[in-house]
């Protein structure tokens, strides 16, 4: 089915699970996370289902009900906070990409919806994070079919991510 990016808010694509690019702690925090916690229509209910996993470590991911979100799931991955590109953060970012499209895999689903994770306030650079992204989806995409869609609103994010595709 392929890669696609599109330049549309993330919450409001119609997706078998939406990624939220969470924090360790898994605790609704600013940007992207925060708005899927605020538009998903039970702020409570998924704080407390995310609470029963405890903490999630940078490049791995959780799945939870995605509530009155357009999605089944949202799938919760972590990457890493960027210092500098030499703590490990590319393997990192690809391991919170794997992570989540093995969940993918395991529930059977057939389309995920992505931002670009640890772009935003995470800080990891434009250009790296869509390589990194890139390179994790297409390796994917060789043993799995589904749909893989990045939304972004960012116009800057959105014509990098294009030329890189």
């Amino acid at each position: 089915m392929g890669i696609k990016i599109i330049k549309q808010g993330i919450s409001s694509v119609e997706a078998d699970a939406i990624v939220n690019p969470a924090n360790e702690a898994l605790q609704e925090g600013g940007g992207v996370c925060g708005i899927l916690f605020r538009e998903c229509g039970h702020r409570r209910e998924l704080q407390e289902e995310c609470n029963k996993y405890g903490r999630c470590e940078t490049g791995s991911a959780v799945l939870t009900k995605a509530y009155d979100l357009k999605a089944k799931y949202i799938i919760h991955a972590v990457g890493p906070i960027w210092r500098g590109g030499n703590n490990n953060e590319a393997e990192l970012l690809y391991n919170a990409y794997k992570s989540s499209l093995n969940l993918v895999k395991e529930y059977g689903l057939k389309s995920v919806v992505f931002p670009l994770i640890s772009a935003g306030i995470f800080g990891y650079p434009v250009e790296e994070a869509w390589t990194v992204a890139l390179t994790a989806c297409n390796d994917f995409s060789k043993e799995y079919d589904i749909e893989i869609i990045f939304a972004v609103i960012d116009e800057k994010i959105y014509n990098v991510g294009q030329s890189l595709l």
